[in-house]
């Protein structure tokens, strides 16, 4: 599998600004990956629910730390499910929302 494209994951945490309110504040790195398409199941499954399924990721599963936001290509995309292939993969399926 050639995992030569590049997804950065975004993680989010909240810190208190100086008049006590939260503010969300992103950590970003890259990872290397694979991007396919979803299939037209899943496509058809996360429309149902009201997702608009793009991409299909996988990579080693040791680089993600259950990140909810990713960019790919100079898009923002929510991660809406995760599947576990092995030990070492682990497949992230990505939609496109807005005010992501």
């Amino acid at each position: 599998m050639d995992m030569s494209d590049v997804l950065t994951l975004i993680a989010v945490t909240y810190e208190k600004d100086e008049i006590g309110q939260r503010v969300p504040v992103e950590s970003r790195r890259d990872v290397f990956c694979a991007v396919n398409s979803v299939g037209q199941r899943e496509w058809f499954e996360a429309g149902r629910n009201g997702l608009k399924a793009e991409y299909q990721v996988e990579m080693f599963a040791p680089d993600y730390e259950k990140e909810e936001l990713c960019e790919y290509d100079g898009a923002r995309y929510g991660i809406y499910r995760t599947y576990k292939r092995d030990a070492d993969h682990i497949e992230l399926y990505l939609e496109r929302k807005a005010g992501v």
